[in-house]
């Protein structure tokens, strides 16, 4: 027997067994989106499953993150953000009040010393290669760093001072929203890169909190730069890359943008599949396993782990651009650590870090719980609302309406807490081959 021929033998995997659970959740969850269908009506249910659909595809890009590789994102909220400002920027149209002025060639000239200040800066750090001490240098390009920061900042606040009084904002470019989305997708990826490049080296831990404070970073600059973004004040509407409801009313449309997005789900599904099977996928695998090992093997780790890292980062930017599209609003003030961290990770922990199918499956049956919660939330408190005037006489509450709302934060939290009390691996955990 050859070399080739025992390997075989070694590397035959376990028999595959009938889908069982799989089958049984996706029957309930279509059972539960035909039952919101029946219950609100399908211009409510076919938005409700387009959104489902968007994070679906931010917590794709955290299950491959988490799942495959181990590492904890908190910032989920700012790559989301990074999306839906580049879907808003590339897709509203031209305003011809900044570009017929002489704004753009101020603003270029200020961009311009940013670049030459920030070259400046980078060659200071390297003045040691020319003999300087290095705590001289480090001296050096601090002060350096400090000077030019207040020089260009000062002139920016000039010329951005100018574009809001004359122009309001600078606009947008008037191009197809997918071009916004696959940039806002690049630019997550940008980012995520250098996050990566700085703390993948660091703990895991270190990992959370960098990129928490990222994400916020982000949200307040979206949120504080009204020559960019009209900051607080909105922009809206977003072009649709579909005919909007306009043209084909609200459920018409939104089937339309629907289909769209289960494309790209199922084009993400495939190749995030292929890769996960793939040498690439089962080093990824064993680097979050047994990183000694794989260190001991020769493999690079930092350069997989910072591979893996930015292309999560770059399917959250594109779900953000997704997402903000099909709302056709974008205010830098909507995104919220809530909705746009902790809701991706409860379905990534509830379908199943790993896994890609119950990742799917976790994104639209919790996305379902928290849009429903409310409306029975609200028509438990009325029930108990009508019997206890019945029977005891009892004034109505306040502010039932909020009360409801809040409601939202308590079923996601007992979700959570259920899920991680008698299924820890999620409702379809990772499937691990056994070889031998």
């Amino acid at each position: 027997m050859n070399t080739t021929d025992k390997r075989r033998e070694d590397l035959v995997a376990a028999p595959s067994r009938f889908p069982l659970r799989e089958l049984v959740l996706f029957a309930a969850l279509l059972a539960a989106i035909l039952g919101v269908y029946m219950a609100m009506g399908a211009a409510y249910s076919t938005r409700m499953l387009v959104e489902a659909a968007c994070y679906a595809i931010l917590a794709l890009g955290l299950t491959i993150q988490w799942g495959y590789a181990g590492q904890f994102n908190a910032g989920v909220m700012g790559f989301v953000a990074l999306g839906g400002y580049c879907a808003m920027a590339f897709s509203v149209p031209v305003n011809s009040a900044f570009w017929e002025s002489e704004l753009p060639g101020e603003l270029a000239r200020v961009l311009l010393y940013a670049a030459a200040a920030a070259m400046l800066v980078f060659g200071a750090t390297r003045l040691d290669r020319i003999g300087v001490p290095k705590r001289l240098r480090t001296l050096i390009a601090i002060v350096l760093a400090v000077v030019l920061y207040l020089v260009v900042i000062s002139l920016l606040r000039g010329v951005t001072g100018e574009i809001q009084s004359q122009a309001g904002f600078v606009g947008g470019l008037g191009l197809p929203a997918w071009t916004g989305w696959i940039v806002g997708g690049a630019l997550a990826g940008a980012v995520g890169y250098f996050i990566g490049h700085i703390c993948l080296g660091l703990r895991s831990d270190y990992l959370a909190i960098a990129t928490l404070g990222i994400a916020e970073i982000i949200k307040a600059f979206l949120k504080n730069s009204d020559w960019l973004t009209r900051g607080t004040a909105t922009v809206s509407p977003l072009p649709w890359p579909t005919p909007g409801p306009a043209e084909l009313g609200f459920t018409l449309a939104r089937a339309l943008y629907l289909s769209v997005t289960a494309v790209m789900i199922a084009v993400i599904f495939f190749l995030l599949h292929r890769a996960y099977n793939a040498p690439w996928g089962r080093m990824i695998r064993a680097i979050r396993d047994n990183e000694v090992a794989a260190s001991a093997m020769g493999k690079d780790i930092n350069q997989r782990r910072l591979e893996i890292f930015v292309l999560g980062c770059v399917l959250m930017g594109l779900g953000g651009g997704v997402l903000a599209t099909f709302n056709s609003l974008f205010d830098p003030q909507g995104y919220l650590p809530l909705n746009h961290t902790f809701l991706v990770l409860v379905m990534v922990i509830l379908g199943g870090p790993g896994n890609n199918l119950g990742t799917i499956f976790g994104a639209v049956a919790v996305y379902i719980i928290w849009i429903m919660s409310e409306p029975l939330a609200l028509a438990v408190m009325n029930l108990a609302v009508h019997l206890g005037d019945l029977w005891f006489g009892w004034e109505p509450p306040r502010n039932i309406e909020s009360r409801a709302l809040q409601a939202r934060v308590f079923v996601i939290g007992l979700l959570i807490t259920l899920v991680l009390r008698f299924a820890p691996q999620g409702l379809l955990p990772e499937k691990v081959r056994h070889h031998g």
